[in-house]
């Protein structure tokens, strides 16, 4: 009976570890189909241009397409509930930016529950936002944006790519520091709401660097918009000669941030293989090249630096939004 119990034993061992085997052998197998990149803004935005850039360069590590799906809408609840809800196997995964760190705090209810529907892959990079006009504007700088929001409260109009996102708690921010009054206009993605912009239906932005840096314009190059500020302590060595938001208004910082995330249960070794494909991907030529005049610091680390940086966010703000009584739109 001993033997028999023994021999059970035996075949129980040998059927779990086969079990092992396979799902090892399914992970190194990783990628047998296209990945998809939910970016949740719409299409021409700053995280737009970082995820299709980014995609294009993980695709040649990882052999296979990498595919960028615009989902925008409700601050990016939309295309990130639509990766919470999604198979954890690492062919899903959402560009996560600002208001993923921010949305715990300013909604009430997440369609997704909370961060612990998702597994940290990696964090690509941060960056500063910057505070810009058109260039037709009579705004030349941050304290000629203050003197008229004090003179006309409520008068000056500043899009974001989403409530929720870094360019609306960014003016919230900028509007309860200084103690001026400003109307917000959200839009669904930062590619929109800059059309909008630099058409004269809105006045001001404060938005990300990637988002505005080829419209700046350089030496011999017209530019769409002017730069007034930066929401960094200190200026950016990517912006010359635009000064720190800070200077003028004390204690001003805000900082932009892009990151991947996977569905929660996602397997180790598949996030590992996503996670080398992105630092890869990150430090790539290409990608350092057309990123370069954004003023982004790039990361990609380990899957851990991103949960660290995103849960010191998640508090840092949380604190913000109640401090300053920052409520969505």
């Amino acid at each position: 009976m001993l033997h028999s119990f023994a021999r059970r034993g035996a075949t129980s061992l040998a059927f779990i570890a086969a079990l092992m085997g396979a799902a090892g052998s399914a992970s190194a197998a990783f990628p047998e189909k296209p990945v998809r990149m939910v970016v949740p803004f719409a299409p021409g935005g700053g995280t737009d241009l970082i995820a299709r850039t980014l995609g294009a360069e993980m695709s040649k590590d990882l052999g296979q397409p990498v595919i960028v799906e615009n989902k925008p809408g409700a601050g990016t609840m939309i295309g990130t509930d639509n990766i919470a809800k999604s198979a954890p196997d690492g062919y899903s995964v959402v560009v996560a930016s600002f208001a993923h760190a921010t949305n715990p705090a300013l909604q009430p209810k997440l369609p997704y529950g909370s961060n612990k529907a998702f597994a940290p892959v990696v964090l690509i990079g941060r960056g500063p936002n910057v505070l810009v006009v058109r260039s037709e504007s009579p705004y030349k700088t941050v304290a000629d944006v203050l003197a008229a929001a004090r003179a006309q409260p409520d008068k000056l109009t500043y899009a974001s790519q989403g409530a929720g996102t870094s360019a609306h708690l960014a003016g919230e921010l900028f509007a309860n520091l200084a103690k001026v009054k400003l109307t917000h206009v959200p839009y669904r993605g930062a590619g929109p709401a800059l059309t909008d912009l630099m058409g004269g239906q809105v006045d001001m932005m404060f938005a990300t660097a990637a988002a505005v840096s080829t419209f700046i314009g350089n030496e011999g190059t017209p530019s769409k918009l002017r730069a007034l500020g930066v929401t960094t302590l200190e200026p950016s060595a990517a912006f010359k000669g635009v000064p720190a938001i800070a200077a003028s208004v004390p204690g001003y910082r805000v900082e932009s941030w892009y990151g991947l995330y996977v569905p929660a249960g996602t397997p180790a070794p598949v996030i590992d293989r996503l996670n080398a494909a992105a630092r890869k991907a990150a430090r790539a030529p290409d990608f350092v090249r057309k990123l370069e005049h954004e003023g982004l610091v790039i990361n990609a680390g380990p899957p851990a630096e991103l949960d660290a940086y995103v849960q010191a966010e998640e508090k840092r703000w949380a604190l913000i939004v109640k401090d300053n009584n920052i409520k969505p739109d």
